[in-house]
């Protein structure tokens, strides 16, 4: 058996008498301790974020909607009570630019409220949305025909940052990112 492998003493420990089978050298273990300690905050952060799995069949160009700090209202456009036209996110008091076309239905989001949840139904186009806030309002644009999809985050702090999909005139597939959000680092 190769040297590496033997049983050496934990020279590295206070207790010299302790015995467990080193594959490196005692500086490896400080090392890898001072990379757990300098990344652990990234893998802490990396579980406050999730994903929805994406929903309709897509096609066209891909989007993202992205903006800075929280998300404050929504506008969501239909085509006479039938399939979704369009959406558009507010972060703060800036709109982003419309996916789809226009002509919408808007839900202001008070200062304490967040979007937890969204479902609806899907067919070639999103044929409706629901959007859920923490504090029970919603907002319902389109025609529910189609298959149903829920989509929400996986940690409870969590809320919807942004929106991305495809878009061949109005959306062809949707999907949710899910994060919390931490206050320290925004302009609210």
């Amino acid at each position: 058996m190769p040297s590496v492998f033997k049983l050496f003493s934990c020279s590295h420990f206070a207790d010299s008498s302790c015995y467990f089978p080193c594959f490196f050298p005692a500086g490896f273990f400080l090392g890898f301790m001072f990379f757990v300690l300098l990344w652990l905050p990234v893998f802490l952060f990396l579980n406050h974020y999730s994903f929805s799995k994406a929903v309709g069949q897509g096609g066209g160009s891909s989007y993202s909607i992205v903006g800075d700090g929280r998300i404050t209202a929504i506008r969501v456009w239909e085509v006479y009570n039938n399939y979704i036209y369009g959406f558009q996110l507010c972060y703060g008091v800036v709109w982003t630019p419309v996916v789809g076309y226009v002509s919408a239905k808007e839900l202001k989001l008070n200062d304490d409220e967040r979007i937890i949840q969204i479902s609806g139904k899907h067919s070639h186009y999103i044929q409706s949305l629901i959007f859920v806030t923490n504090k029970g309002r919603s907002l319902q644009v389109g025609q529910p025909s189609g298959h149903s999809f829920n989509m929400y985050p996986t940690h409870p702090d969590a809320e919807l940052r942004f929106l991305s999909g495809w878009v061949s005139g109005p959306p062809t597939a949707f999907q949710a990112h899910w994060a919390v959000v931490d206050s320290d680092f925004t302009d609210d």
